[in-house]
């Protein structure tokens, strides 16, 4: 790791904060990418991308190392380690990790998001005795067995078809009728023999002893309670953005996220924040979304260097 003054410090490694490390490298810039966790971030542990421009169908870890690849090939430095804090001097930022303190000229903020969980008793205590927030990294334990899947959004329909192929059976359950979802891919999963939709219903509870042996799934509209026998549980019920060290640097928040304007630039000068935890692009939370506005960070930056 140089010792050198950076440019451009890129805190988070999914596709926005690649995006915008490819873009500010090639703009000549200095460029350090700080990741805690898998590079790639959400979008590494997707089963199945198929609406990324140029790609029919790939997987998300393929789609993250070609990122980090192509990053990398343009000299981005990529540190694996956690933000404990940043500060804001005269006209540099402060970036403190575990060990080291770290200087850039400029910042930008692409923090993603971490899964949400239901809130209900005993979650944490299940936590990989069955429970997962992951299909991507935990499906393969389930084969020829049955399991649930808790959402009704992009990450819920993922992780049904990649659960299809594995498990012998797949409930997904969702509180209502509707989904938040293409329709390819509502159609795709009802077209499985193995998946059973259980709408309008919710878990009240999870049940075993020392692992995952059944959920407690009760009807919304009926008030019905049904016991169902389950092997796994996976939670996909969306996310929510990683946004504390923004509000402790006294950056505007708009609800849970990072306010930015059309240059992705946020209240404090010198700081830029790019992907799923910031207002940019409608609150549209897409893998090319996220990369543009990397890519806008990153270009606005450069333009205050001329």
């Amino acid at each position: 790791m140089s010792k050198d003054i950076y440019d451009v410090i890129i805190i988070g490694g999914g596709p926005a904060g690649l995006s915008a490390g490819i873009y500010s490298a090639r703009y000549g810039l200095k460029t350090l990418i700080i990741s805690d966790g898998v590079i790639g971030g959400n979008m590494a542990i997707a089963h199945d991308i198929g609406n990324y421009p140029g790609f029919e169908s790939i997987k998300g870890m393929e789609l993250s190392e070609r990122m980090k690849k192509q990053a990398e090939k343009h000299d981005v430095e990529i540190l694996m380690a956690s933000v404990k804090k940043f500060e804001k001097t005269d006209n540099h930022f402060k970036v403190f990790t575990t060990g080291k303190e770290i200087i850039g000229k400029k910042l930008i903020l692409a923090f993603g998001t971490k899964h949400r969980k239901l809130d209900i008793e005993r979650e944490e205590e299940f936590l990989g005795k069955g429970l997962s927030y992951c299909a991507t990294c935990d499906g393969a334990f389930f084969r020829n067995k049955t399991v649930a899947v808790i959402g009704g959004g992009d990450s819920a329909f993922d992780a049904v078809m990649l659960l299809s192929d594995i498990a012998k059976k797949v409930y997904l359950i969702h509180r209502r009728e509707g989904f938040r979802t293409e329709a390819f891919k509502i159609n795709k999963a009802k077209a499985k023999k193995n998946v059973e939709f259980m709408l309008n219903s919710v878990i009240d509870g999870i049940l075993g002893k020392d692992f995952v042996e059944g959920i407690k799934v009760r009807n919304v509209k009926s008030d019905k309670v049904e016991n169902i026998k389950l092997d796994g549980l996976f939670v996909e019920i969306g996310s929510v953005p990683l946004t504390v060290l923004a509000g402790e640097l006294g950056i505007k928040l708009e609800g849970e996220l990072i306010k930015v304007g059309g240059r992705q630039e946020t209240n404090i000068d010198g700081v830029f924040a790019a992907g799923d935890s910031t207002t940019g692009s409608s609150g549209f939370r897409q893998i090319v979304t996220a990369c543009s506005e990397g890519a806008v960070a990153a270009y606005s930056i450069y333009k205050e260097q001329e």
